[in-house]
């Protein structure tokens, strides 16, 4: 598994062409829709053509090259990328703020996949209506999306092979259509200097604005960086540099048909099928559709990957996830693949045209952009201790992306609250679930386990006590064997004595390295009590069960323990030892005084919970014997209770007590 990954991060041709398959789709649909979105129903200038095309070219040069392809890929948690991966990089420097750009971030790019697959696919169809102006687009398009996200539960390994080979030939093909358009007029290669970007936006009215669709030529950026594991840096790169060719040669190749246009509008023309041969315009938008699901394909799985990634971190609710296929990394999240396909219907039906859904789209991407500008001017400072190329980089890039992120607001009115709106929802959720955990956290008491030895033996040994278990497992907070948490011992002493055999103590530790499975055993009681710690990395599965498995069976090897039943009857049969895990949720005592706020904080905690995987069905612990304990525990000073007994009642009881002894 690990060998077949890094054969891929190896620069090689099919780790390219693998790369334009997954990582590409999405930047490089963007022709379809970024010059017709800078020119909109304006009149066609030479201000307006030149001063588009060098906006998009800078823009790819400084965001997508200099920020994503050079210094994001330098920014690698072992060879992964992506805002968690960069999270878990910076999060050991015990900043606390990090957090909110990851979760602003993550929400970001989750709101982005209700609208992204829906405008590259609507752009990419409306192509039709030049042939036949009463052919239903919107019915295709919704046709095509159901399809898409109906196939995600099969997995994408078979029809995944042909992405790279189509998005190959896609960008040939803009790239050769837009040549032969720039040898016709050359002369807009001057567009090259950024004066003219400069002079659309201060001197063209409105001019400004305009950088809000200008940004849509760089809205798959991100996927360059988060699926770095996948395709590896030097492919990446090299890709990137086939990629950036074709697609400026698009843009060029547009613009130079756009200046035999001065003077008049563009209406219904779109400019990306207007410089098509005609004998070739059907096969362009056939290459177009296929190019427009390879990028939906690619959001929606990167989409799924990231929430595994939130829930491994904590940092979203447990949910439930298949694994459709052998790939490495391929997951299946459920509710997110029917969440995403009823939020792009819902666009495509309110918006209906991919003009309309231009308005709405850039601004959730663009804050993205700069919660990862925050995360990576932080990782230079502090991991790489550069001052000045962090220094460097937060000038230039936040000062870039900040006035891209003033032109999108304009969108807000026009659909931009749409993925506002989405991403908002995402973050309280996001946050609720970070603030719970830290209460949590911050109010859990452990206890220290060698005041506790003796009275487990002591319970091990007391017959009068029934038997829960021969192996009884808890999940345990802490990650030591020094400290317990002191909700177990409440489970295993206070609540209702459990006696067994054998006490367990299993910690799992979410580490920042990606794909670390390893594990450590502590003996607090030779053959009676153990304490074990898993340490998974954030992209390992967490089939918590049958890790467990495999180590009590490595333990019974090394002799450490017995794994045969101790019953007479099934012994005598050699059968395996019986297992009960003990799972404790933490519930906030009613006896606490805490803050109105906190309170709001812990009711919606128990909401998201209700709609959440329980922690036996996160861990693959369903098949096992396991029960549920809720554990009370303090999120504030305990609440001041007064009361006093009556003196009527206390004189009357001891009139009482002196006649019962005169009696006497």
């Amino acid at each position: 598994m690990e060998n077949g990954h890094s054969k891929i991060q190896t620069l090689s041709a099919a780790g390219v062409l693998v790369s334009l398959g997954i990582i590409y789709g999405d930047i490089g649909t963007s022709p379809l829709y970024v010059f017709k979105a800078i020119i909109g129903q304006r009149d066609i200038s030479e201000d307006l053509i030149y001063g588009g095309l060098s906006c998009v070219f800078w823009t790819l040069t400084l965001i997508t090259t200099l920020k994503y392809v050079y210094l994001a890929l330098n920014a690698d948690n072992k060879g992964e990328g992506g805002i968690f991966a960069l999270y878990a990089l910076v999060r050991r420097y015990k900043a606390g703020w990090v957090i909110i750009p990851a979760i602003i971030g993550c929400c970001t790019l989750i709101a982005d996949g209700f609208i992204t697959p829906a405008i590259s696919v609507s752009s990419a169809v409306e192509g039709l209506r030049i042939l036949n102006d009463e052919i239903p687009t919107t019915l295709i398009v919704i046709i095509i999306l159901l399809i898409i996200f109906l196939f995600q539960q099969f997995g994408t390994s078979v029809v995944g092979k042909t992405f790279g080979p189509i998005m190959l030939i896609w960008f040939s093909f803009i790239g050769l259509v837009g040549l032969l358009q720039l040898i016709e007029n050359p002369e807009v290669i001057k567009a090259l200097n950024p004066y003219y970007a400069y002079n659309l936006l201060v001197n063209y009215p409105g001019g400004f604005w305009l950088l809000g669709m200008v940004f849509l030529c760089t809205t798959g950026a991100e996927a360059l960086y988060s699926d770095l594991g996948h395709c590896g840096k030097a492919n990446i790169r090299v890709g990137w540099g086939f990629v950036k060719i074709a697609l400026l040669l698009n843009y060029f190749g547009q613009a130079a048909w756009l200046t035999t246009q001065v003077d008049s509008r563009l209406g219904n023309i779109i400019p990306f099928y207007a410089i098509i041969p005609e004998p070739f315009l059907i096969f362009g938008i056939i290459i177009a559709t296929m190019a427009a699901i390879i990028a939906s394909q690619a959001l929606i799985s990167g989409t799924f990957t990231l929430v595994n990634e939130a829930m491994k971190l904590k940092l979203w609710p447990a949910t439930r996830l298949r694994y459709p296929s052998e790939i490495k990394g391929q997951i299946y999240v459920p509710s997110i693949n029917w969440i995403l396909l009823i939020g792009c219907i819902t666009v495509v039906l309110v918006f209906k045209e991919s003009s309309a859904m231009e308005g709405a789209y850039g601004l959730a991407i663009i804050i993205n952009m700069l919660m990862t500008t925050t995360l990576l001017v932080y990782y230079f400072s502090t991991a790489k201790k550069s001052t000045l190329r962090s220094s460097a980089l937060a000038v230039l890039f936040v000062t870039l992306e900040g006035m891209f992120l003033i032109s999108n607001l304009e969108k807000f009115v026009h659909g931009g609250w749409f993925t506002f709106l989405i991403a908002s929802l995402f973050f309280i959720m996001m946050y609720v679930l970070v603030r719970a955990r830290k209460l949590r956290d911050r109010h859990t008491e452990f206890v220290d386990v060698k005041h506790y030895v003796e009275l487990m033996q002591d319970v091990q040994n007391d017959q009068t006590i029934p038997k829960e278990a021969t192996n009884l497992v808890y999940l345990a907070v802490a990650d030591s064997k020094r400290y317990i948490d002191s909700n177990i011992i409440y489970s295993l002493f206070k609540k209702r004595p459990k006696r067994a055999d054998v006490y367990w103590f299993l910690h799992v530790d979410t580490v920042d390295s990606p794909f670390t499975s390893k594990y450590s055993i502590d003996t607090i009681i030779p053959r009676k009590c153990f304490f074990v710690r898993m340490k998974l990395g954030f992209k390992t599965p967490h089939r918590i069960n049958l890790l467990f498995n495999k180590i009590v069976h490595e333990m019974a090897e090394c002799g450490e323990v017995d794994l045969v039943s101790p019953y007479p009857a099934l012994h005598k049969h050699s059968m395996t030892a019986d297992f009960k895990f003990i799972i404790l949720n933490s519930w906030a005592s009613s006896d606490s005084e805490i803050s109105n706020f906190d309170r709001i904080i812990i009711q919606g905690y128990r909401l998201i919970k209700q709609f959440s995987l329980s922690t036996a069905e996160l861990y693959g612990l369903e098949a096992a014997n396991v029960e549920t304990e809720k554990a009370p525990i303090s999120v504030g000073p305990q609440a001041k209770a007064k009361i006093k007994r009556e003196k009527e009642d206390l004189e009357r009881e001891k009139e009482e007590r002196y006649a019962a002894l005169g009696k006497k």
